[in-house]
């Protein structure tokens, strides 16, 4: 009985660990997910900073943890099923996160470039010059030093978009409770470091640019800002096709 009970303890902590170095290689794929990607360049757009992006980035990936946690512990631990409507619906609202998302970001880019008309004269004429300025107060409003947490609730609802997918895994094939919960904490360090590996990297070109050409820099903030905007209207024309088909 000895033996056969080493050999049991011996296979439930060999799968245990699959499970674990699953989980955070799972989770550093998941974090490269497009929509993922989208959502946190509109705001490491707007940084100035790599370091200030990569924060944003890990928030990113903690915000995705703790809601995948949270549900975890409501589906291994109550014994709940997500309904298949429910995670239909969170994907809409994801959807319509990215679509807001690009928008705010390309109304802030367009604010930050101003039209000035200036009167000069000489001797009985009067000349009209118009100047365009780039940056002033809205370039610089957001250089506080507060954690961005629009980052840390983008990632809570990419969290709970994905949950089920996630726990119904843990579900199907957790030998215990803590083994499951173990699985979405090493799934999460996984899109913790993913995110912040892909945020530092998008953050290279709108550093760069921030520091030598201004209206380049706004530039990379309307594109990333079209981006989220298309990635979003595919989300949403998927997902309410599902709804509808």
């Amino acid at each position: 009985m000895g033996f056969i009970a080493g050999k049991v303890s011996t296979m439930i902590a060999g799968t245990a660990l699959s499970m674990l170095t699953l989980g955070f290689l799972l989770g550093l794929k998941h974090a490269i997910e497009t929509d993922h990607v989208a959502a946190v360049a509109t705001i490491v757009s707007q940084q100035r900073s790599i370091w200030r992006s990569s924060v944003v980035g890990a928030v990113w990936g903690i915000g995705h943890t703790a809601s995948l946690l949270i549900a975890g512990i409501l589906v291994l631990g109550l014994k709940l099923v997500i309904p298949g409507r429910l995670a239909v619906f969170l994907e809409l609202v994801v959807g319509v996160m990215l679509v807001g998302l690009g928008m705010a970001t390309l109304r802030r880019a367009g604010r930050s470039i101003r039209l000035h008309r200036h009167v000069h004269r000489h001797g009985q004429e009067t000349h009209a010059h118009f100047h365009v300025h780039v940056g002033g107060d809205e370039a610089h409003q957001h250089r506080h030093l507060g954690l961005p947490t629009r980052s840390f609730w983008i990632g809570v609802v990419h969290g709970l978009a994905g949950s089920g997918a996630v726990t119904v895994l843990v579900l199907a094939s957790a030998p215990s409770l803590v083994v499951g919960l173990g699985y979405i904490l090493t799934f999460g360090t996984g899109s913790i470091l993913g995110m912040l590996l892909v945020s530092t990297l998008i953050a290279l070109p709108f550093a760069l640019a921030a520091r030598r050409l201004e209206i380049l820099h706004l530039r990379i903030q309307q594109v990333a800002g079209l981006v989220s905007i298309l990635v979003g209207a595919v989300l949403l024309r998927e997902t309410l096709g599902a709804i509808l088909g």
